[in-house]
């Protein structure tokens, strides 16, 4: 089996006008939120063969939700939420003006312990955790026989989806960041002979200047 793993991360949200802490905020797509959705839907259906299986992943807040119900809905699914999908928790800052949230972050060190560092504001998670849970939705995700899934979640969390892919250790990670546009489309392609792990594309987002 040739396995493809598309990860959309949400358009435009709420959280992103208003210039407030996202996180674990329940916040909505806007209207050009929504317009991008539906691109990102009809261009994965564009994308993926009609005779084959698909699944559509979806973190459980609202931005990604209605992002994976779009694409959901021209593939006749439902989509399947997982919470471990979720971006970063900002605790406290959660809904608060980025501007509190800048006040306050401390930065993590160039060398030491950054995988466990605290950024000063209470109830964030440290890359560590964040990480770890990323890590086990994957490892859940990839025991699924199923050719062509779609993962739908958050900026932060792509970077983790995407070092599980090609096998990072966690502890690897504290200098790991692969930036992407909101809104984008990474594509992961695992080939059936070698088994080797690509990474097609990165944070494509010519979809939404079509």
């Amino acid at each position: 089996m040739v396995r493809s793993i598309y990860v959309s991360t949400h358009p435009e949200a709420t959280h992103h006008v208003e210039r407030v802490v996202g996180g674990w905020l329940d916040s909505r797509l806007t209207p050009a939120g929504i317009r991008a959705a539906v691109s990102i839907a009809e261009t994965l259906r564009s994308w993926i063969p009609a005779d084959v299986e698909v699944e559509v992943i979806s973190s459980d807040l609202q931005r990604t939700r209605r992002t994976a119900g779009e694409t959901a809905t021209v593939f006749g699914l439902e989509p399947i939420e997982d919470h471990r999908l979720r971006e970063r928790s900002y605790g406290e800052a959660e809904g608060r003006p980025q501007e509190w949230l800048d006040q306050r972050f401390v930065p993590p060190p160039a060398l030491g312990d950054r995988m466990g560092h605290d950024v000063g504001v209470l109830g964030a998670e440290t890359t560590r955790t964040f990480a770890r849970r990323v890590y086990a939705a994957m490892e859940e995700i990839l025991r699924r026989p199923c050719e062509h899934q779609i993962i739908v979640t958050h900026g932060g969390t792509l970077t983790f989806v995407v070092a599980y892919w090609i096998g990072m250790p966690i502890e690897s990670l504290s200098h790991v960041n692969f930036r992407v546009s909101s809104g984008s489309i990474t594509t992961l392609r695992e080939d059936d002979y070698f088994h080797n792990r690509q990474v097609v594309s990165l944070g494509d987002t010519r979809h939404l200047n079509a």
